[in-house]
């Protein structure tokens, strides 16, 4: 609840005298612009430039991806790209020079960028000084001619470790021992890499002892010798900058230093943070001490707080408008201007809002506190209506950026802030070239002024924050949180940035390190202590099988919507657990509280995304779905919250009953996952927990004939072991990756390194998503500084156990042996280690992350899944090389690209082959529904459904033959009675070779295609629709084997044929018998006739080259008879078929899992048929720079739905 503040005068009182004030200095200002002989060129070159709409691009752009970039060749390509943005406001000699650059930029890279960089450079240094010393003297002696002070912010590389952020500090502490700078300004990011909100405590103490050495230094320089301003830019830092500030200024040695911080308007929490500090600092003024100086400023990073709050799912934490944070600005200023409230404190006033300066100016003269307050503005804007203020206001402190011009790369995300002020019309600064007295801009600015104003309390309130997450308070209500009929929606992750869950997160991490806690923790009971070889325990699975066989078909035949509101159910009783499940998670499996945050999230999201997906099951026109009466569930320790609760959670949605069967070293954690499912109203016979069996009785369980599904998520070794145990068996299984990300010159480097190394070493890199290789393409390989930026974040990462809430990277969950002991401990010929991996503890699972570079092409860590703390970098010379070393390994789960060229990435996700893509952005992190998860070739075992993706249910139960409904329109989707042509010339030419009644079933089923292609399978979607990243969902033509067995009818044939042609994949048909020539239509190739023998031995070889006719082979691509690795196998058995009769295809699939054999009936629906059809694929792309839309990654996206 908000709460009142008493005050004293009128503040709404001083709106006409303010509005006269700024009229005097507008017409002072153009007076001194007309006395004045020296103009600022850049500052009316920019000005030209920003008032084209294209004119923000352009400059963002080329400061971006022209200046930024190390190599040429790729600046040289950005300009080109750049120059069809061209402002026509520009002079004609700044177009016509920079045509020219584009036209010789191809042939002269080495020679154009760089004077394109220099102009540019000239373009907005006005806004940022040059840092070298001699320069650096020369500018603010220039500057300080004016009589104003400075405050300067010194720029540097982005601090991703200890390295740069010790080079930082001492550089700002340079710049304070030169005897003509006084003032500057840090950030806490800055100082400490990797700043951990979870860990608030030792996060704080670790920033106070960065910088107390320097604020020391200050101390003894005497009173406004040095100062140092902490910073403020993100609204998770604000918390933990106002406990660093107070606990430096309470340290004894400086008791007399007065100091400095930032609070920022935009945010409702200004006021209270002002009100805390100005008591504070009244107490340390009356213990003797010195005082501090806030600077208020409207905040300057709304772009990014919106991409940090859609991301997460959070509330956005600034205030809801542009006019609600002018208001909060005269809020603070209001309730503050009292002598007895500034005891301890001055404020510095800082903007380029006229009026807000002649508020705050003449509220200080009224409330008799002008002696406390000074005005700040920005070096180098507007300088001649900062000259006129000045005359009023006194002497003004500039913010003065500085950067060395070799680092000028570094000065972007500033200088595209700045540059999207100037252009935002909401912003006053978006005007401020054209203000005037009394123009349309003056009097656009003045109804801001008078509105903002007008919304001003009398009696100042004191807003409640936006971010009031609290997880110690979450518990179930008697409704649910999201009711069943409304839209799936993702669960926000915790937000650590709010001090009631840092002290959350204590509570847990006490947990984690008690041993009597973990004592009581439950284990699964059923099978518990027995013999895992004994019959006792064989006949214990039996009993085990046959309670879920009979509860299985009484919860089959409970109604979807009943079940439906259990899962539901289910979703808010393990998000009131997240605690629980988080400190279970760190203690069993040594998950540190960062990690195991989102994977609860991932959890309820399962249970509410499933819960809604199996209504559909029910109103599938053309084919009935059976679920399974069994299924077993094997769940894996690497991610040991989300994956036990999704497989389980999605058999049971579908009306199976589940056994679930943990990993030996998480049974702790899916213990705690089934109780959350069981007190939701899961019955106990319908979910039952096994303990962690293997030997006879884990065998027995996999293999018993009541059994009808198993899905697996764990090595592909595993998948192998299941299917030889059971090769009828349907298995579903998620098996491995070896996952890279390519990073090309044109990407922004400072984001690839760090989303290299936090996709490769989060959860000490065993994720099946993490990054195992990095593929540095041309210059980035030989690019020191990419070089150093890697080896100093991956060395800075904290590597401890999550009783340490530091903890960024945790122990393995098991000693290293086998392949990872390899990859830890043993280099490949060419090798070597840019970081050597090193074992920290006695334990044998804590491993300082590696680095090796120098990885050949087909080497063991190129093609090997090592699954821990270990990176490994290639080199390639282009893109495609890049690409073609992605694509060699045998697995296809995720992949990444770094690259901020357009035309790179559509050629890279063209060709990729994995099922999850990631676009400037880590690699790891799939969410339900937003980022469906799921792999291609051997990363999959099954149809190959994305977990968290629209299919995923419909592929874990039995599809039967079903008559279509006479009113059946198909879900209604328009126009699906408009068959595709080539679908039409296929029913005409087999409309001879069967009956009439099969005809208008074929017809029926052509339109079922037709509206699923339409409704899904023929459409790019992005559901959650958001606008800082783009989720697209896609289905993507595959090589697909249809085998019509022997004595297969011919009508199930063409109906397969049919969902071929309209689903554009390549299909190849094998048949047992000859069929009729106008069935070749219906399909890429017909083979040659072949027993099922003689096809199921081809498909063991690999390849169906020996079936082909040469003609075929010579026609089809090279991979289309390629089946080694995720081939995709349509069986097409006679009705009154047999298990027996596939008896040599399950033979192959003993020995190769990876071939989906799909032996489903044939049926009418193309929701089904489709769907053997196509590979799902979703690609995930960063759509912002800095917070702000990219148009060149719009254009990505819009060439990919298109």
């Amino acid at each position: 609840m908000a709460r009142t503040v008493n005050t004293v005068t009128d503040p709404h009182a001083l709106a006409d005298s303010a509005v006269e004030l700024v009229r005097t200095w507008l017409q002072r200002a153009q007076e001194n612009q007309r006395r004045n002989k020296q103009k600022n060129p850049a500052e009316d070159r920019l000005a030209a430039v920003l008032q084209d709409p294209n004119g923000l691009e352009f400059t963002v752009g080329f400061v971006d991806r022209v200046i930024r970039t190390e190599d040429t060749k790729a600046a040289a390509k950005a300009l080109q790209d750049i120059t069809k943005l061209t402002p026509q406001s520009m002079s004609v000699a700044d177009r016509a020079q920079i045509q020219a650059g584009t036209v010789l930029s191809g042939a002269l890279p080495s020679v154009v960028v760089p004077a394109a960089r220099t102009r540019l450079r000239q373009m907005v240094g006005h806004m940022v000084v040059d840092a070298r010393p001699g320069p650096f003297g020369k500018s603010v002696k220039n500057i300080k001619q004016q009589g104003h002070r400075l405050n300067i912010n010194l720029l540097g590389e982005e601090v991703l470790g200890e390295d740069e952020a010790k080079k930082h500090l001492a550089d700002a502490e340079g710049l304070l021992r030169r005897d003509d700078v006084d003032y500057v300004s840090l950030k806490v990011s800055s100082v400490v890499p990797q700043l951990s909100h979870w860990g608030f405590e030792r996060t704080a103490e670790r920033v106070v002892e960065r910088l107390l050495p320097l604020y020391e230094t200050a101390a003894t320089k005497g009173t406004g010798k040095m100062f140092i301003n902490l910073d403020m830019e993100v609204y998770s830092d604000l918390e933990l900058t106002i406990e660093v500030f107070k606990r430096l200024l309470d340290k004894p040695q400086l008791k007399n230093l007065e100091a400095g911080i930032v609070v920022q308007a935009y945010l409702p929490d200004a006021l209270s943070a002002v009100e805390r500090l100005s008591e504070w600092s009244a107490q340390r003024v009356a213990d003797g001490g010195a005082q501090i100086k806030v600077r208020l400023v409207k905040g300057a990073n709304l772009a990014m707080e919106n991409v940090d709050a859609e991301m997460h799912g959070w509330p956005l934490a600034t205030m809801e408008s542009k006019q609600a944070t002018d208001t909060n600005y005269k809020r603070v200023l209001s309730w503050l201007f009292h002598p007895e409230r500034m005891t301890g404190m001055r404020l510095g006033v800082a903007g380029h809002n006229l009026f807000d300066i002649a508020f705050a100016h003449l509220l200080a003269e009224q409330r008799g506190v002008t002696d406390r307050i000074e005005f700040e503005m920005l070096q180098g804007m507007a300088t001649a209506q900062s000259e006129a203020v000045a005359t009023d206001v006194g002497q003004l402190l500039l913010y003065v950026p500085a950067v060395k011009p070799a680092e000028f790369d570094v000065a972007v995300s500033y200088l595209v802030r700045r540059l999207e002020e100037n252009s935002a019309s909401e912003n006053f600064m978006s005007g401020i070239f054209d203000l005037g007295p009394d123009n349309w801009v003056f009097q656009r600015e003045e109804g801001r002024f008078r509105a903002a104003l007008a919304d001003l309390e009398e009696n100042p309130q004191v807003p409640s924050p936006r971010r009031v997450q609290d997880r110690s308070k979450e518990t179930v209500g008697a409704e649910p949180t999201i009711p069943l009929d409304e839209p799936f929606r993702n669960e926000p992750d915790t937000d650590v940035s709010v001090p009631a869950n840092q002290r959350w997160a204590e509570t847990l991490a006490e947990k984690i390190g008690s041993s009597e806690w973990y004592a009581s923790v439950a284990v699964p009971e059923l099978l518990k202590d027995m013999d895992q070889d004994s019959d006792e325990a064989v006949q214990a699975v039996n009993d085990v099988v046959a309670t879920a066989k009979v509860a299985g078909k009484r919860w089959a035949d409970t109604p979807a919507r009943e079940r439906a509101e259990i899962l539901n159910r289910a979703a808010d009783i393990l998000a009131a657990r997240r605690g629980h499940l988080m400190a279970v998670a760190g203690a069993e499996t040594g998950k540190v509280l960062e990690q195991a945050d989102p994977e609860v999230s991932e959890a309820v999201d399962f249970c509410r995304y499933y819960a809604r997906r199996a209504l559909e099951l029910e109103f599938v026109d053309g084919g009935d779905f059976v679920p399974h009466a069994v299924t077993v569930v094997t769940p894996p320790w690497n991610f040991p919250l989300a994956i036990p609760t999704g497989t389980t959670v999605a058999p049971l949605a579908t009306g199976s009953a589940v056994i679930h069967k943990p990993s030996p070293e998480s049974r702790r954690c899916s213990t705690a996952v089934c109780e959350a499912l069981w007190e939701a109203g899961v019955p106990r016979d319908v979910l039952q927990l096994v303990d962690a069996v293997e030997g006879e009785a884990g065998k027995t369980l996999i293999s018993h004939p009541d059994v009808e599904r198993v899905v697996l998520t764990g090595a592909y070794e595993t998948a192998q072991l299941f299917a030889s145990w059971d090769p009828e068996r349907p298995l579903t299984a998620e098996t491995s990756g070896k996952n890279s990300l390519v990073i090309t010159p044109s990407a922004d480097r400072d984001q690839a390194v760090w989303d290299l190394v936090s996709s490769a070493f989060g959860h000490a890199g065993q994720k099946c998503s993490a990054a195992s290789l990095g593929i540095l393409v041309g210059s980035v390989a030989t690019s020191e500084r990419f070089r150093r930026q890697l080896v100093d974040a991956a060395s800075s990462m904290v590597v401890d156990w999550p009783v340490n809430l530091q903890a960024t990277v945790g122990p393995t969950v098991e000693q290293p042996s086998e392949k990872l002991l390899r990859g830890l401990t043993q280099l490949e010929p060419g090798e070597e280690w840019l970081i050597e991996p090193q074992q920290l503890d006695d334990s044998g699972r804590l491993w300082r992350p590696g680095i090796r570079t120098g990885v050949k092409p087909g080497s063991f860590f190129h093609l090997t899944e090592c699954f821990g703390p270990v990176l490994g970098l290639m080199s390639a010379d282009s893109l495609e090389e890049a690409v073609e070393l992605q694509n060699a390994t045998d697995y296809g789960l995720t992949a990444g690209i770094h690259s901020l060229d357009a035309d790179e990435i559509l050629r890279w996700v063209d060709s990729v082959q994995a099922g999850n893509l990631y676009v400037n952005r880590g690699i790891t992190g799939a969410i339900v529904q937003r980022q469906p998860f799921g792999g291609w070739k051997r990363s999959s075992v099954g149809l190959g459904a994305k977990a968290g993706g629209p299919n995923y249910l419909a592929s874990l139960g039995r599809w039967k033959r079903a008559a279509f409904s006479d009113s059946s329109t198909d879900r209604g989707a328009a126009g699906a009675w408009v068959l595709d042509p080539r679908v039409h010339r296929a029913l005409d030419a087999v409309t001879p070779l069967i009956s009439d009644e099969d005809l208008v079933w074929l017809r029926r089923a052509a339109q079922s295609d037709q509206s699923e292609w339409q409704r899904e399978f023929g459409q790019v979607k992005d559901p959650t629709a958001l606008r800082s990243e783009a989720n697209l969902f896609r289905y993507r033509p595959r090589t697909v084997v249809v085998r019509a067995q022997e004595g297969a009818s011919l009508t199930d044939v063409l109906r397969v044929g049919l969902a071929a042609v309209r689903s554009g994949s390549q299909v190849v048909l094998s048949a047992a018998d000859s069929l009729p020539a106008a069935v070749n239509g219906l399909f890429a190739t017909v083979l040659n006739p072949a027993s099922d023998a003689e096809f199921a031995h081809a498909l063991g070889t690999g390849s169906l080259g020996p079936l082909g006719q040469l003609s075929d082979l010579r026609a089809l691509d090279d991979d289309a008879l390629d089946v080694r690795h995720g081939a995709r196998v349509r069986v097409i058995s006679p009705w009154d078929g047999s298990e027996q009769d596939l008896k040599y295809l399950y033979a192959v699939r003993a020995e190769h899992p990876d071939i989906a054999l799909i032996t489903e009936d044939v049926v009418g629906t193309g929701r089904v048929e489709m769907m053997y059809m196509l590979a799902e694929q979703a690609v995930s792309i960063t759509m912002h720079r800095f917070g702000n839309h990219s148009q060149s990654m719009q254009r990505v996206v819009d060439e990919l739905v298109r």
